[in-house]
């Protein structure tokens, strides 16, 4: 009988850094957000939580150093793009998915 394995969560520095970084390319402030009230801590935690969870982080460097301008959305490959587009376009805090929660899973 084989035991079920736990994901690897990748380190939580590296991800928070990257999950800054696609907000800041994408000219989001993600402090600012949650200052704002655009983006709860808890959301913010879970960001971090998939972006931690997602297997595209050579990816995603590369995305984040092609960008010569900001890009009008978030990749398609990232766990957190719905979230970085609503925020984008001015989403409100009930737009935001709750921490844990994949973006793709949430109603609309």
């Amino acid at each position: 009988m084989s035991v079920p394995t736990l994901a690897r969560l990748g380190d939580p520095n590296r991800h928070f850094w990257l999950t800054r970084s696609v907000g800041r390319v994408m000219g989001l402030s993600l402090g600012q957000a949650v200052l704002d009230g655009r983006l709860s801590e808890q959301s913010y935690c879970g960001m971090v939580t998939r972006c931690r969870r997602c297997l595209q982080v050579d990816t995603c460097e590369r995305w984040l150093g092609a960008q010569p301008v900001p890009p009008t959305s978030a990749p398609d490959f990232c766990p957190n793009s719905e979230i970085y587009n609503r925020l984008k376009q001015g989403g409100a805090p009930d737009d935001i998915p709750p921490a844990g929660t994949p973006p793709s899973d949430t109603a609309r």
